[in-house]
């Protein structure tokens, strides 16, 4: 379903264009009613996108347990295969759920609708969902978050925003991660934030590194805060 579908005019493709509007709109309507439970529950969904290698699990591991401090926070962790990374959060005392796609590029609502109905999920107040590796496919689905982050690493190229729009047009924030590594690769970080202003004017970028700590504050403050904003209005759709 991530492959772009050519011009024909065979009654197939139009078919298959059809059945993929029914997917998405399906999708949706989940989403939405995850988004109302979620305002219901006074919780917060954060749907993570990032290409793969950028750092999130270990931004994850870093940021959680300073969260966790004074709320119930769970990760859903979207993977095509392996259940390594959850294992490895939940090694830092956080709940999480690894939802294997088998091959899918992105998690879908309904996987992660079920996951939200079991505990601890239906008490975490702030729910973190760190997507499949990829900044295509996941930009395209609801799944039902308040808002999405996006995370690109100094060790991807500065011309990410311009090369895969559509995960910074709809982003609240975006974190430039692996910052210690600045002096040994040649990653523009002006360059970089005018590429996503460019997506998204202003946009909040967050610079950070798991490895040093540095940001780390700053990143947990901006979910905390995100968090809170939500629960100041209870009918938040």
């Amino acid at each position: 379903m991530c492959e772009g579908h050519g011009h024909t005019h065979d009654h197939g493709e139009r078919r298959v264009v059809s059945i993929e509007e029914k997917v998405l709109s399906k999708n949706d309507a989940i989403a939405d009613e995850t988004r109302h439970e979620l305002a219901h529950r006074g919780a917060f969904m954060v749907n993570i996108l990032s290409a793969p290698g950028s750092g999130k699990t270990t931004l994850l591991e870093k940021a959680i347990p300073l969260l966790m401090r004074d709320l119930p926070v769970a990760v859903i962790e979207g993977d095509v295969q392996t259940r390594y990374d959850a294992e490895r959060l939940r090694r830092c005392g956080v709940a999480a759920v690894q939802i294997n796609t088998g091959g899918g590029c992105h998690l879908d609502a309904d996987g992660v609708a079920r996951v939200l109905a079991r505990e601890p999920f239906l008490s975490a107040k702030i729910v973190v969902i760190e997507n499949v590796g990829n900044l295509v496919c996941p930009a395209a689905f609801d799944v039902g978050e308040d808002e999405k982050l996006v995370v690109l690493s100094v060790t991807e190229g500065d011309d990410k925003p311009e090369k895969y729009p559509a995960a910074f047009a709809h982003a609240s924030a975006a974190v430039i991660s692996k910052i210690d590594l600045l002096p040994h690769v040649s990653f523009d970080v002006d360059r970089c934030k005018e590429g996503i202003w460019q997506v998204n004017p202003d946009l909040p970028v967050m610079l950070l590194s798991s490895t040093t700590g540095e940001g780390l504050d700053a990143f947990v403050s901006w979910l905390r805060g995100r968090y809170e904003h939500k629960a100041l209005q209870p009918h938040h759709h």
